[in-house]
């Protein structure tokens, strides 16, 4: 696994869950800096490049020349004899730029990053769905049957996205079967456990006022 494993699966997890380019670029630039800060202890002399379209990522390490027997910190210092192998001209004081290799990570860095990219864009997801239904409080929606449980029906809409409509929601002459469009009204929306719950309804007052908005001319 490396970094463009790495961008790629997360430009393919981007497009299925609405998340701007420019979100998941702060995103995978906000974890890898941060792993790099714990690894050096600093993030101060790391440039970090993430091009999400190419599903690229390029990290460079500045490293201040010093002069033989006195580099303290292998991270950040660079001996003379060895920037002059790079480029002849370098002198002391001055900042030699080097490509970090993601092979000298380690697999069980790479992995950690992973799963710390997973975790932020999962976070950023419900946050995404929340603000949006949120919003949405009062108003009809059309979504799709994709489970009918005895005391709640499981609501699929256009993206996916699971909305709750609890039986108590129901009109008593409602028979709902999987497969089958339904509209209710957005009632509530909370966060338990992290993760956003829509509940929708059929008998709320809003959801006959909206009926007849969209009837009436």
């Amino acid at each position: 696994m490396d970094s463009i494993e790495l961008v790629d699966s997360f430009s393919e997890f981007k497009e299925l869950k609405n998340i701007d380019k420019q979100t998941m670029q702060h995103v995978l630039e906000d974890v890898f800096r941060a792993m790099f800060k714990r690894k050096f202890n600093t993030d101060e002399h790391i440039d970090i490049i993430v091009n999400i379209d190419k599903g690229d990522v390029q990290i460079f390490l500045n490293k201040e020349i010093v002069d033989d027997g006195e580099v303290e910190d292998p991270n950040t210092e660079i001996a003379y004899s060895d920037a002059i192998k790079i480029e002849p001209d370098f002198e002391i004081g001055e900042e030699v730029t080097e490509e970090f290799r993601f092979s000298d990570f380690g697999r069980r860095n790479v992995l950690s990053l992973r799963q710390n990219l997973i975790s932020r864009i999962l976070e950023l997801e419900k946050d995404h769905i929340y603000k949006k239904y949120k919003e949405r409080v009062g108003e009809i929606m059309t979504g799709e049957v994709y489970q009918v449980w005895k005391k709640e029906i499981l609501v699929m809409d256009d993206d996916g996205n699971e909305l709750i409509l609890p039986k108590s929601e129901q009109i008593p002459s409602d028979f709902f079967k999987k497969g089958e469009s339904v509209r209710a009204v957005v009632s509530k929306v909370d966060m338990r456990n992290s993760t956003p719950v829509i509940i929708l309804s059929r008998t709320a007052p809003e959801f006959l006022e909206r009926l007849f908005e969209l009837e009436v001319p």
